[in-house]
């Protein structure tokens, strides 16, 4: 299987329980819920991403052939921007369960890489990732029911917290959603939070630091 990668770079974690945590971000292009054209977003499931996963063309992004070319490409970033210690690889998009892989999985670890996937939750999780975080997004049915991380975006009327608060989640964070409306759902999920102590805040501290 060939994979497209839009970009890949190393950075800090932003969000969720790893925020701070130095990261390799492998981003897939490509995802179903929205095709990335700002002319579709009104009508997608997805309105309101904030980010670019259309094409190859951004840093370290490309089309790889095979697992192997694409685990070693990881690795070897790795090697020359961090250097030390076992990559933290986070596979994110778009919606990277659509190319992530078994075989991508058991390239990455013989990389010797600790796998982390950021998921819309719409298609089951290949075994062998070492951390799912997933994001549900307004209406769309979660399929993955099950994981590390729950990271629910604040604020979707089709979304609210308690529709996901019985799933088989260790850790379950709201995140205020970016835009004009951020100030207002920032207080709106700091209260729910206060209120329902199994839910907490997760900001996005790449944006407040503006780093990647």
């Amino acid at each position: 299987m060939a994979y497209a990668i839009k970009e890949m770079y190393c950075t800090l974690q932003g969000e969720g329980y790893h925020t701070g945590r130095t990261a390799l971000f492998l981003r897939f292009a490509g995802c179903n819920l929205w095709t990335g054209r700002e002319q579709d977003r009104s009508a997608a499931v997805c309105s309101f991403c904030d980010t670019e996963f259309v094409g190859t063309d951004g840093p370290g992004g490309g089309k790889f052939k095979t697992a192997f070319d694409l685990a070693e490409r990881v690795g070897g970033l790795w090697k020359e921007e961090i250097g030390a210690g076992h990559p933290f690889v986070v596979c994110t998009g778009g919606e990277p369960l659509l190319q992530l892989d078994v075989t991508l999985i058991d390239a990455l670890h013989d990389q010797e890489c600790e796998i982390a996937v950021e998921t819309n939750g719409t298609i089951s999780a290949p075994s062998g990732i070492d951390w799912i975080c997933v994001s549900p997004k307004k209406d769309a049915p979660v399929v993955q029911r099950s994981g590390n991380e729950l990271k629910l975006v604040w604020f979707q009327p089709e979304a609210r917290p308690e529709r996901f608060e019985n799933l088989e989640f260790d850790h379950f964070f709201l995140q205020p959603m970016d835009g004009a409306d951020i100030d207002r759902f920032t207080r709106e999920a700091v209260d729910y939070c206060r209120n329902n102590p199994k839910w907490r805040l997760s900001l996005q501290m790449h944006k407040i630091l503006g780093i990647p």
